[in-house]
């Protein structure tokens, strides 16, 4: 069962974001317990919106792109371009702990809604301002998606093999990071506001989100002087790393110890390979990862992947098949771990499913609590909470401030 209350229980985030990286973040703070409001404009809403494999969503305005990243948040329609549309913003950050916003540097400045103005009207509020390459340096002012800055990071430089490199990685890996990194750095402020009673002003860089994410591959060449190069489905730390042909489907196997390296040997009846004295140690085998492949597929192209598999499993030695994403969702594992959930369609007919958490909860996933929101969806919830009439309402509208 899901927690009635998460850790961010009685936080309120203003999510202006659009598209994946921003609302990717605000989503994670929605799983977390967070009230979040999404602040969207009228008319259009996120880009995402519109976005996705069913064109039938997009026209709803329900785009594919857009459930995967907003369920549990609301939906108002706010015009930041008139002054009606603004002040009832800023009638919203008195009552806010969080500003989440991922448009271009100096966009909110521009709008009179920037870090000072936001700060003046509530000293608790934390703003955290997402981009492409951050709010300072020559690229500020440079629009961004995720391949953009794949290629720019180096992600694209060392994926593939070193034929068929630069390679874009197979899903938007950026904004992901990117927008991870923004909600572990809001979710910091707010133990920092809960402490001091102060805000702060983040400023993340998808950017710099990706080239720390690269780990080794950066490591060794900061580390070590090595130029990281594109190695296929080789792991440059070890070896045998990597994918493996088999009679039927491919076996990733990561034998990276000496004890794994001789189980593995053993399960595949090649012990000889073990006295080889090209494969000896582990710079042997990296030095001769090629034609330790070679000696193993030999042997394992006479069985499956699920075979060899189920022989593995009880060894400890790291392998596994290389599964679909249909697979993959549909693993005993993923099953058990409930990270996909049903909910009810945001168009009132049939269920929709949704990917929730990576992290359980004392003990249970973390489910969405609400279905993806339809297109001001809340806006009049949201803003007889700030004590707004009816009729105040209705007069915003005809004025196209909501």
């Amino acid at each position: 069962m899901t927690p009635a209350k998460g850790p961010l229980s009685g936080i309120r985030v203003l999510d202006l974001t659009n598209v994946l990286a921003g609302p990717f973040a605000g989503y994670q703070l929605a799983l977390m317990g967070a009230d979040v409001v999404k602040i969207e404009v009228p008319g259009s809403g996120d880009l995402a919106r519109q976005l996705g494999a069913d064109p039938a969503l997009s026209e709803q305005y329900l785009g594919a792109s857009f459930l995967a990243q907003n369920a549990g948040k609301r939906s108002i329609t706010l015009d930041l371009k008139q002054e009606d549309g603004a002040e009832i913003f800023r009638s919203l950050v008195r009552t806010a702990d969080v500003v989440l916003e991922n448009f271009r540097p100096g966009v909110m400045d521009r709008l009179g809604l920037g870090w000072d103005q936001l700060r003046a009207l509530n000293r608790r509020v934390v703003y955290c301002a997402l981009s492409g390459f951050g709010a300072t340096g020559p690229l500020r002012e440079r629009p961004a998606y995720d391949q953009i800055v794949q290629g720019l990071s180096g992600v694209m430089s060392v994926t593939g093999t070193p034929e068929t490199a630069p390679l874009r990685v197979g899903f938007p890996v950026c904004d992901s990071v990117g927008g991870l990194a923004a909600a572990f750095a809001i979710s910091s402020a707010l133990v920092g506001q809960q402490r001091t009673g102060e805000g702060c002003h983040l400023d993340v860089s998808m950017l710099d989100a990706a080239l720390t994410a690269m780990g080794w591959v950066v490591s060794d060449h900061l580390a070590a002087g090595v130029e990281p190069m594109p190695m296929g489905n080789e792991n440059r730390t070890s070896a045998p790393s990597g994918t493996f042909d088999t009679a039927s489907g491919q076996l990733n196997i990561a034998a990276n110890k000496q004890e794994q390296f001789a189980k593995l040997c053993r399960v595949l009846g090649r012990e000889e390979l073990l006295a080889d004295e090209r494969f000896r140690t582990r710079e042997d085998r990296k030095a001769r990862r090629h034609e330790l492949r070679a000696e193993l597929e030999r042997t394992l192209q006479e069985r499956t992947a699920q075979e060899w598999d189920e022989l593995l499993a009880p060894t400890g030695v790291p392998a596994a098949p290389v599964l679909s994403v249909r697979a993959a969702l549909r693993s005993e594992q993923v099953r058990h771990r409930g990270l996909v959930h049903e909910l009810p369609g945001p168009t009132g007919q049939g269920e929709l499913r949704v990917v929730g958490s990576p992290a359980w909860l004392n003990g249970a996933p973390v489910v969405p609590t609400a279905s993806p929101p339809r297109l001001g969806e809340h806006t009049d919830e949201v803003l007889g909470e700030l004590g707004l009439t009816r009729e105040e309402i209705e007069g915003l509208r005809r004025r196209g401030a909501v």
